[in-house]
Parts: C-alpha cells; structure tokens; sequence
C-alpha cells in the first residue's frame, strides 16, 4: 500500500511544474495557481484508488512536491489545499446521498406520503443506486471509476474561479471608487489594474502610482492605467508621505493573506500603508481568495520574505563599496492587519478580523500543513 501512494501518478508533469517553480519560470500568484489546478486534474484523472484517504495521500504528496519546490509561492500550497477540500466535499455528499438513498421512512414522510406498502421492492430499488464502495476486492477500480467525475468537475470549479478571479474582484469597483477621488497604489498588482480600469468606466478620478524602486514596476501600471483613459501620475516612492494628505484611498494588491489578517505586499506597501494610518487614510486591498493562507507571521516581520538580486540597489561598478557593506533588497514588504480597513475578494468584501473564519471555510484544518 505505501508503495502505491509513493509513485505518483502524472509524474512527468509534476516534475515539469516543480523545474518551473525552482526556476522561477513560473511566476505570480495566480499563474502558480493555475499551473498547479491543471497538474492536480492531471494526477487525478491518472490516480488508481481504492478509498479515499488514498486519494487524499497521493494529493498531499504532490501538494508537498510542488511546495517544497517555492515556499515563497504560498498560492501553490492554497490550491492544493482547496482541492483537498473540495474532494472531501464531493465524497462525503456522494457518500451521504449514497445513504440516504436506502428507503428510510421517518414520521415527516410517514405524515406527508403515508405509510409504505411494498417496502420490500423500495429497498432493493434503493440498494442499486449506492455505487460507492470501497476497497472492493472484486472490481478495485469500482471507486475510482464512479467518483472521478464528480473530482474533475471540483476541479475545474478551482480553475474556472482562477480564470475569473480578476472579473470577480472588480465587479463592484464602481461601490468603492467615488468621483473626483485621488487613489494612490504601488507595484504592478494585475488585479488591482483591473479593479481600477472597471471603476474607470462609471467614475471620473485620479490615480497616483508609486514607481516602486528598484523593480520599477510601477512604471508598467501607470503606462497601463494611462492607456485605457485614466487620469495617472507616476511619482517617486520617497513622496509617498508627503502627497497622503491629499489622497482619499490607498489600493493595494498582494502576495498572501495570512490568517491574522496581514499580508506579503511588494516592497513599498508598508511604507504606503504606514503613511496611510498617519493621515487617517482607508487602506483597501484588493485579491482572489486563493491568495488566503492558513499561515501566521510567528517569528517576526522579515521571516517570510523573499529577496530580489541586490545589484540593482548597488551594483557591481560601485566599486570598492560593494566589498564593505551587505546589501539586502527585499521583494515583499509585511503589512500588519492593523494597517488594513478592506479585503475586496471574489466572495465580497471583509475585514482583517474575519479572515480567519475565510480560511476556516476555505480549507480543512487537517491540511494546514501539507
């Protein structure tokens, strides 16, 4: 039995995707997360089992797999996580409806229909429709072959979330971006583009965007921004504090949302965020559920942070300098959920204080930690 859960089915395409990870070709959330729904479907279909903890080992292995290729991407373990989820939720209700099919008569059917009169031809009617069994010594694969349709189509729901996940979160832009507003965000977060391009087709505003030094990336949102007709103005980082008095709302997009309700943001956000609270400015962050991670910040704000090449804070011609100082350029900041008002999610919008009960509805607790 162990050496059936170790051999992974798919295992070329797991392996493929775990290259990818290490090598950083894959990169984003949401790309990550697309790439690891498609492997999941791939193992599935290809899986042999004969109950489902089986199931369940063999999705934790490659879950495990693909994690441990880039801890840094906390997206992959979510969609691992939510699938297992969804895979208990299509057993259990298979196995319910497999149960409730026996010809069971309670007093409120008993009043409604009246009492049964052939409970014997009832019943074996009824035993034809339960097909679930387990571990069946004479056809092993009975299991796998009925419950593997019902595990695709949770499956592609994960998928079909991820594609739609932009549409999602922007479809009530229009609810919080008023008229004649100045909205300040940082980096290049495509979910905050899309949000701020649907608010742009109903309201008239301005939107400031940090360059984000030294990856720039705010240079790509604000060519973006301005190309689909938005008022954009693209200022250095180091004003950030001094234009926060004339900004109505700060958007920001993110890596992760941890379960205390804080965030892995570019770098730069927490500086946005903390010059936000000194000026009494609401602070809405905008992303896809999948992005919600059953994970605390335990050990302090730099412990889970990944960090970018140092040469394009210092770089090589410096000279003699670089040989006598450690340069550290970090590519996520940490931001407190104290330094959050909003998360706007494909479900609707919450505060930090209820993401633990997303999290809660979203994942099972057996699969924290895969």
């Amino acid at each position: 039995m162990a050496s059936e859960t170790r051999t992974i089915p798919g295992h070329k395409a797991v392996e493929t995707l775990v290259a990818k990870l290490r090598r950083r070709q894959v990169v984003g959330s949401r790309e990550a997360a697309l790439e690891t729904a498609i492997v999941l479907r791939q193992v599935v279909s290809k899986a042999r089992f004969t109950n489902i903890q089986q199931l369940i080992t063999i999705i934790r292995e490659v879950g495990r797999r693909l994690a441990e290729a880039q801890p840094k991407e906390h997206s992959v373990g979510n969609t691992v996580r939510r699938v297992l989820h969804n895979v208990r939720e299509e057993y259990n209700s298979a196995a319910k409806a497999g149960a409730t099919s026996r010809n069971v008569y309670s007093i409120g059917k008993f009043v409604l229909q009246g009492q049964p009169r052939k409970q014997s031809g009832g019943a074996a009617k009824s035993d034809a429709r339960i097909t679930l069994k387990e571990n069946d010594a004479e056809d092993p694969d009975s299991f796998a072959r009925t419950l593997k349709p019902v595990l695709m189509e949770a499956i592609q729901d994960v998928l079909d979330e991820l594609e739609t996940v932009y549409d999602n979160v922007s479809k009530n832009a229009k609810d919080h971006v008023h008229s004649d507003e100045i909205i300040l965000t940082i980096g290049h977060s495509k979910t905050v583009e899309a949000f701020l391009k649907s608010a742009g087709h109903y309201r008239n505003y301005t939107v400031i965007v940090a360059e984000t030094a030294p990856s720039y990336q705010g240079h790509e949102m604000a060519r973006s921004l301005s190309a689909a007709g938005l008022s954009t103005f693209l200022v250095p980082d180091s004003s950030i504090f001094a234009i926060m008095s004339r900004v109505n709302k700060v958007i920001l997009g993110a890596h992760a949302i941890l379960a205390n309700g804080g965030l892995f943001a570019i770098s730069g956000a927490l500086l946005a965020a903390t010059a936000a609270r000194a000026h009494s400015t609401p602070v809405v962050v905008c992303a896809g559920q999948f992005k919600l991670t059953p994970l605390w910040n335990l050990y302090h704000e730099y412990g889970a942070l990944d960090f970018a090449d140092p040469s394009s804070v210092l770089g090589f011609e410096e000279g003699k300098l670089v040989e006598r100082v450690d340069v550290v350029n970090p590519y996520y900041d940490y931001v407190g959920p104290e330094l959050v008002d909003v998360f706007i999610t494909n479900d609707g919008d919450h505060p930090p204080s209820s993401v633990y009960r997303l999290i809660k509805e979203t994942y099972d607790d057996d699969d924290h930690e895969l």
